[in-house]
């Protein structure tokens, strides 16, 4: 078996989903902060059925081991970044930023952002011609339209809530340029 392209080689064809003869919309998972095993001791099984069920799995950093990398890649297509707890094996795999055509959306993922005051300015200056920016680290559910119109996403925390009520990550569907269905899901 050949191995996967790297998650930011510029020679990667953006992702389209296809199954049969025709294009259909490409199915995301929206995955951060997993802190495996510092947090949880494992990804739980929700959010892996959730990963066999995604065209492309969108990590936002915080792994904390490569292992949880090697098994996500085990279960599809992934596009992640390190975050600031990450160590030098998953800095060495991962960029501090990741972009991807998927299914005609512009897609950014960091891990941090800052504060969450002024977070949709700061975001429309930093990432010009995106449609949507995908971040984590303050394992806060978080989607708002920035003035500029591209969409911020944090999915929380599949296994550290911190100070919220649940465990979280999102779904979406990306279909010919636009972002739909947009869900989070609690466990």
């Amino acid at each position: 078996m050949s191995p996967r392209p790297s998650p930011t080689s510029p020679t990667r064809p953006p992702v389209r989903s296809r199954r049969g003869a025709e294009s259909v919309p490409t199915r995301l998972l929206l995955i951060s902060d997993t802190h495996v095993p510092a947090r949880a001791r494992t990804i739980p099984p929700a959010v892996l059925r959730a990963a066999d069920a995604a065209d492309l799995i969108v990590h936002a950093g915080d792994w904390i081991v490569a292992s949880v990398l090697d098994e996500l890649e085990e279960h599809g297509d992934v596009l992640g970044v390190w975050g600031n707890n990450d160590g030098p094996d998953l800095r060495a795999r991962l960029p501090e930023i990741a972009r991807r055509e998927v299914d005609g959306i512009r897609l950014a993922v960091v891990h941090e952002t800052g504060q969450a005051k002024g977070r949709e300015a700061r975001m429309d200056a930093a990432f010009p011609g995106t449609d949507v920016l995908v971040f984590g680290h303050s394992h806060i559910p978080w989607d708002t339209t920035t003035a500029g119109g591209m969409r911020l996403l944090n999915p929380g925390s599949p296994t550290d809530r911190r100070r919220q009520p649940r465990h979280t990550y999102l779904t979406a569907v990306a279909d010919s340029g636009v972002l739909r269905d947009v869900r989070l899901i609690e466990l």
